[in-house]
């Protein structure tokens, strides 16, 4: 088959074409034909040597994809050989074809199609586990995305608007910031020219917000500590800005205030499986119903994925980048 492999660390001109052969599946897992892969932050980070594979993942970039299903065995999981589907994968995205865990393989939904349900699992299942999980975002709460034109951030803030939260989302132009507040965010907030503690603050008569999405780290943490109402909670899971920042321990101490993280690609299938199964009983209803729809900035073919990465690094994108497998 085809795939894009990683020829040694570096800028986005390592990344060619190069013939590879079809994965061996492992227990549990099935073979998809790839119509689509969706490009990613982390796939940019393992590029440059800063995203180490996982024991026993693909060294291939990608993390999702989408198409028809060829190979494996299938058991009661509903699907048959020939569906479409859309899938979490460790690894191996960039690709003809990508071994990817049954648990971890939803369908696309209806009216979509595999290149728009590519664009799905990487930013879906990693703003469900965190801001719905983890920061226990509830009935009545509010959010605030840091990044609101990333693909996560356009991800975070359809969902959380959709089920009913009030959502304010930081970028960089003001453009980015109407494209949130076109996506349902109440205030997008241009982190270049204006302070997001205060906005919010302003907001929200003082009272701040219940939950924030951090992408950046560094130097937001003393200012997003602010940010937060009473029992709030700040959940990281990119360091865009560094990995240390201050901490005002009393603030925590005072006003009940918990600060967490995670990262997606290490966790067992198990917990993946957990996050499918919440996404197709709560998000995927959205997605039929067009009250959330994949946000897709640019596709480009296979081997064109040295000039997606640099779009990537770029940061001139709303929304996902995409590439498309013949």
């Amino acid at each position: 088959m085809k795939a894009i492999e990683i020829t040694e660390f570096g800028a986005p001109e390592v990344l060619q074409l190069c013939e590879r052969p079809l994965p061996q599946l492992k227990s549990g897992e099935i073979l998809i034909k790839v119509h689509a892969a969706g490009v990613n932050r982390p796939d940019v980070f393992q590029r440059q040597g800063n995203y180490p594979v996982p024991p026993g993942a693909s060294d291939l970039p990608g993390l999702e994809v989408a198409g028809e299903i060829v190979d494996g065995e299938l058991g009661d999981s509903g699907f048959r050989k020939g569906d479409l589907v859309c899938a979490l994968v460790q690894g191996g995205g960039y690709a003809e074809y990508c071994a990817a865990p049954l648990a971890q393989c939803l369908p696309v939904p209806a009216g979509l199609t595999a290149l728009q349900a590519a664009a799905l699992p990487e930013t879906f299942f990693t703003v469900w586990s965190n801001v719905f999980e983890r920061a226990r975002l509830s009935p009545g709460e509010t959010l605030l995305v840091q990044g609101g034109s990333s693909g996560i951030g356009v991800t975070a803030i359809q969902i959380a608007t959709a089920l009913g939260h009030r959502v304010f989302a930081t970028a960089g132009s003001d453009d980015k910031c109407r494209a949130c507040e076109e996506l349902g965010a109440e205030l997008g907030i241009n982190y270049r020219t204006e302070d997001f503690e205060e906005v919010v603050k302003a907001a929200t008569e003082g009272r701040g917000v219940d939950v924030i999405l951090d992408m950046v780290g560094g130097d937001y943490l003393s200012r997003e500590i602010k940010t937060l109402a009473d029992d709030g909670r700040l959940v990281v899971i990119a360091l865009l800005g560094g990995a240390k920042g201050q901490l005002d321990l009393s603030q925590i101490l005072r006003r009940r205030l918990t600060v967490t993280g995670s990262t997606l690609r290490p966790r067992p299938v198990e917990f993946k499986a957990y996050i499918a199964a919440q996404l197709k009983e709560r998000v995927w209803p959205l997605l039929a119903t067009g009250k959330v729809k994949p946000v897709i900035y640019q596709t480009f073919p296979l081997e064109q994925a040295a000039q997606a990465h640099a779009l990537m690094e770029s940061s001139a994108h709303v929304g996902k980048i995409m590439l498309t497998v013949s």
